[in-house]
């Protein structure tokens, strides 16, 4: 069994990781939620307003924190103390021990390291306090960059499925990648 913990506050050189607050709305709209670039490949649409990242926020996150198996971290730049992106859990097997992560960061800090810095403090933390065996991600393989990220953090590629997946460019391929607890504990890793 896993020991879940939470969405617990992380962090690295450059970022801290914690709760979404009610007040990040604007930031989240702003930096990332309402920009097609950002959304283009993921699973949830651009949004249209403020509003609309106010529900997300409060009815999806905010409403679930309280739940030890409930992971869901903004990403803040320490720079400028505002989310510039989001990382979680959005799938979990408990009988596998397994997370399925997915993130998203704003055009603005896109190639800058810091979705990789994110993931690679969540690896070590799903790993050294929550006992995951298999932590995976994947992507549509048209955003290679997001496999990029992968790979920094350790994960290795295990295979694309075809037609296999959706996002908003519609039906497509997912590259899957993943890491294992077996991997992690005998294998330098990155620095946090």
């Amino acid at each position: 069994m896993m020991k879940h913990t939470g969405t617990v506050p992380l962090e690295t050189e450059r970022l801290i990781l914690r709760r979404f607050r009610a007040e990040d709305d604007a930031a989240v709209y702003t930096n990332w939620a309402s920009d097609s670039d950002v959304t283009k490949y993921l699973m949830w649409k651009t949004h249209e307003s403020v509003e609309e990242t106010r529900g997300v926020i409060s009815d999806i996150w905010l409403s679930h924190y309280e739940e030890p198996d409930f992971y869901q971290w903004a990403i803040e730049l320490k720079e400028i103390g505002q989310p510039i992106g989001s990382i979680g859990v959005v799938n979990q097997k408990e009988q596998t021990k397994m997370v399925h992560i997915g993130y998203c960061i704003g055009k603005a800090w896109w190639r800058k390291g810091y979705t990789s810095e994110a993931l690679i403090q969540l690896v070590r933390f799903f790993f050294d306090d929550v006992g995951v065996n298999r932590i995976e991600s994947r992507h549509d393989p048209r955003n290679p960059n997001s496999g990029k990220v992968m790979q920094k953090a350790g994960f290795r590629y295990e295979g694309t499925l075809f037609e296999s997946d959706w996002s908003n460019q519609g039906i497509c391929d997912s590259a899957y990648y993943a890491i294992l607890a077996r991997d992690y504990f005998h294998t330098p890793q990155p620095p946090v």
